[in-house]
């Protein structure tokens, strides 16, 4: 298959860098919106809801894909997932165990729903609309679930935020060992990865932001949020740049 045809970018280092800066981003900025700013869970929801919804239409406009578009819509849905998660635990008192069960029946759901109608759950055969909702539907529930898994072993079993951070890295390192060196299915690898991913970004980023009174370094929502945002615009431009580079050149001006 062309790979220009896919809507969706190869799995690389960058990827997987980006990722990781964006659900941090989704984490602090999140919590800036609806703490710092006073927006409230409700209202900021609601609102990044349809930044969210603008930006998707957007991307399936596009058909293919385009860094700054995607990373804009990952980011969202990362901030978007958060607040999803928050909003069921912190105003409708569901617990975090609860909800981790819920998304991942949920998760499950979209996954079996996607290969009974498309035979694939590959990331790198996102090559038509309907295929590329199963993709984005299956990434807003696994930052909701992240999040979730994320909060509870950091708050609710009181590991803290760097211990948290910890325990999804090796577990990120024991699925790698396991794709490189034990064959692990490669769809499998990526979403599992992709999963454990999100409470990752989310410890590190209330690692970094939270206050030290709370286990936290101190540096704020905002702050993190910018330094991160600064990191993902600057390698989104590279990778835009990166991808200009290689189209290919148009018949009429190759000779």
């Amino acid at each position: 298959m062309n790979k220009i045809q896919n809507r969706v970018p190869e799995v690389t280092g960058s990827f997987w860098i980006i990722k990781v800066l964006a659900t941090t981003v989704g984490e602090t900025l999140a919590d800036y919106l609806s703490v710092n700013l006073k927006f409230g869970l409700s209202v900021t929801s609601y609102v990044m809801s349809g930044v969210l919804l603008i930006a998707l239409l957007n991307q399936f406009m596009l058909k293919r894909y385009v860094p700054v578009s995607y990373w804009i819509v990952v980011v969202l849905m990362s901030i978007t997932g958060t607040l999803i998660t928050d909003r069921l635990v912190d105003e409708l008192g569901v617990s975090l165990m609860t909800t981790i069960i819920v998304f991942s029946v949920v998760l499950f759901a979209v996954f079996a729903f996607w290969y009974l109608n498309e035979k694939t759950l590959a990331m790198h055969s996102i090559n038509t609309a309907k295929r590329e909702i199963f993709y984005w539907a299956a990434i807003l529930f696994t930052f909701a679930l992240g999040t979730a898994t994320g909060d509870f072993l950091a708050e609710a079993l009181k590991l803290g935020y760097a211990q948290s951070a910890l325990v999804f890295g090796v577990l990120i390192a024991i699925v790698a060992v396991g794709y490189y060196y034990f064959r692990m299915n490669a769809v499998l690898a990526f979403w599992i990865t992709y999963i454990l991913t999100r409470p990752l970004g989310a410890s590190t980023g209330d690692l970094l932001s939270q206050p030290t009174t709370n286990g936290g370094f101190g540096f704020g929502t905002i702050g993190t949020s910018m330094l991160f945002l600064s990191i993902i615009v600057s390698l989104v431009i590279y990778l835009s740049l990166k991808q200009k580079k290689l189209a290919p050149m148009p018949i009429d001006q190759q000779n």
